[in-house]
């Protein structure tokens, strides 16, 4: 198999398959109770400050209806915790809970998990050729569609 074939083939898999293979490996526990993208709002929220609404539906590339449904859901399970600004009422920030910052450190050490299991197949300087890669599959996704 040539590197073309080879690159395809691992891409193709990756593609097909890590949303299966990371839903498996953190909606587990004490978080079967969420889905995967609860778990990636959680992730979007963060562990450092409130959040405002508007601000993670615009990361999240999603609504702010939709991302209401599933704040709605997270905030019933006790993973997150809505408040209103004090300056302006419209905005609504958010924070995790402790069960929400649980949530956030089991998804984060499945990630750390995968980037050390692609490290340790790699050769201090070939860890920069790598990040190159994919700095560039990433323009190339960016740039695909416009």
């Amino acid at each position: 198999m040539d590197a073309y074939e080879s690159i395809n083939d691992v891409l193709v898999y990756l593609f097909r398959h890590i949303w299966d293979l990371e839903r498996e490996a953190i909606i587990t526990g004490e978080f079967e109770d969420i889905t995967d993208n609860d778990m990636h709002i959680i992730e979007a929220i963060g562990l450092d400050q409130d959040r405002k609404m508007s601000d993670i539906a615009h990361a999240q590339k999603i609504t702010l209806g939709s991302l209401t449904t599933s704040m709605n859901s997270l905030v019933k399970k006790n993973y997150v915790v809505r408040s209103r600004s004090e300056e302006d009422r419209r905005v609504v920030y958010v924070h995790l809970t402790e069960k929400g910052e649980r949530a956030y450190h089991h998804h984060a050490d499945f990630h750390k998990k995968m980037v050390d299991a692609v490290i340790q197949q790699l050769k201090e300087d070939e860890v920069p050729v790598l990040i190159k890669c994919l700095e560039g599959l990433c323009v190339f996704f960016r740039s695909y569609g416009e």
